[in-house]
């Protein structure tokens, strides 16, 4: 990987941005770096190359970075949503319960054995993508609270069951290195708990801001880098890894400096050289051989949806369940997972992500119309 590459892929950085400027259709940022990334690699034009050591090692720094981010976003500390989370529970419970069978009878219809893998997918929401819709939208009834618990539930148990399902032979050691990430993540989570009630962040920050060390930054990520060593040396996952963490610097509360800082070098460089790296790896190629697959992907992701819009028969609205239906850091990461360990069929990969895309548009559709929902309320 030389520079000529990182200019290249901080260009195609920049398409996503620009796919996501019009409002009235809020399109994630990631689909531009995905489809630019589709565009250059395996798919496409052959000008990425995912196997290079080096694109692929900051490819999983990105990774760790994206879902440090999102668990940072999982709204742990909002008073308004303990009352919730019954309602949250309850609802996830049952997508999950309905995940099953349909992860069954996909597996066994396409042939392919993976029913645990499909049934997370299925249950797994993005809290990466669905708080940022809800806050943009301003949306903080009860039901906006509800999904909200409902997401941050999903995703968390998605995450830790995703290296379980991908590679169930491994099962058991999996599990020991996930108990051990979400231990060491919880040891700092209490030193980090410890050290704002004594005020020592505070003076820490007054002196990384006065002297321009930037110190809350890279303590974050020497811990993040050191959990994600843990995960990597234990087979457990860096995503994991960053999520925990992230849960665990937003329960005790983000700094507003942090959050802009990581902002900036998550978003504004890794994190779209990740998804760029994911879209390069993929081979879109291998559904047009094997037309199966992209008839799994559309099928995953119809399920996903319909699962989560089935909880209109608990009182949910079916836009809230269109939402909740997004999917972004599950399905990526049993695809890397399954990539590097040689785990999905040719073309499998491809089909996950599109179904991960069936369930972002729905998604797009579900906030268009709680926004027009909304604005419909007399004041």
């Amino acid at each position: 990987m030389d520079f000529a590459t990182l200019a290249l892929v901080a260009l195609i950085g920049i398409l996503g941005p620009l796919l996501a400027l019009p409002r009235r259709w809020p399109i994630p940022v990631v689909f531009g770096e995905l489809i630019g990334g589709l565009a250059l690699g395996r798919s496409g034009f052959g000008v990425l190359d995912p196997s290079d050591k080096t694109f692929a090692f900051l490819a999983n720094v990105g990774f760790a970075l994206v879902m440090f981010v999102a668990g940072s976003h999982v709204p742990v500390r909002d008073p308004a949503l303990r009352g919730s989370v019954g309602a949250g529970a309850g609802r996830a419970s049952a997508v999950g319960a309905i995940s099953v069978p349909l992860g069954w009878s996909i597996a066994h219809g396409f042939g392919t054995g993976h029913t645990a893998l499909y049934a997370v997918l299925i249950a797994s929401s993005s809290a990466a993508l669905v708080v940022p819709v809800l806050d943009e939208l301003g949306v903080r009834d009860p039901q906006a609270l509800a999904l909200l618990s409902q997401v941050a539930i999903a995703d968390a148990v998605c995450i830790v069951a995703v290296p379980l399902v991908i590679d169930p032979a491994r099962a058991g050691r999996s599990a020991l290195g996930a108990v051990a990430v979400v231990a060491a993540a919880a040891v700092f989570y209490v030193l980090f708990a410890y050290v704002e009630r004594t005020g020592q962040r505070k003076q820490l920050h007054r002196l990384s801001e006065q002297r321009g060390f930037a110190l809350e930054l890279r303590i974050s990520l020497l811990v993040l880098f050191a959990l994600g060593a843990l995960a990597t040396s234990t087979r457990s996952s860096i995503m994991l890894a960053g999520f925990a963490l992230g849960v665990a610097v937003g329960a005790v509360g983000e700094p507003r400096r942090l959050a802009r800082q990581l902002f900036g070098i998550a978003e504004g460089f890794l994190a779209p050289l990740f998804f760029v790296w994911l879209g390069a790896s993929l081979d879109i190629r291998a559904l047009g051989t094997h037309p199966s697959f992209l008839g799994l992907g559309v099928v995953l992701g119809g399920a996903a949806v319909i699962a989560h819009v089935l909880m209109r028969v608990s009182g949910q609205s079916a836009h809230f369940g269109a939402l909740a239906a997004a999917q972004l850091g599950v399905p990526v990461a049993a695809v890397t997972l399954g990539t590097q360990l040689g785990l999905l069929e040719s073309g499998e990969s491809a089909a996950l992500v599109l179904g991960a895309l069936v369930t972002i548009v729905a998604a797009t559709v579900g906030a268009v119309l709680v926004t027009r929902a909304n604005k419909a309320k007399p004041d």
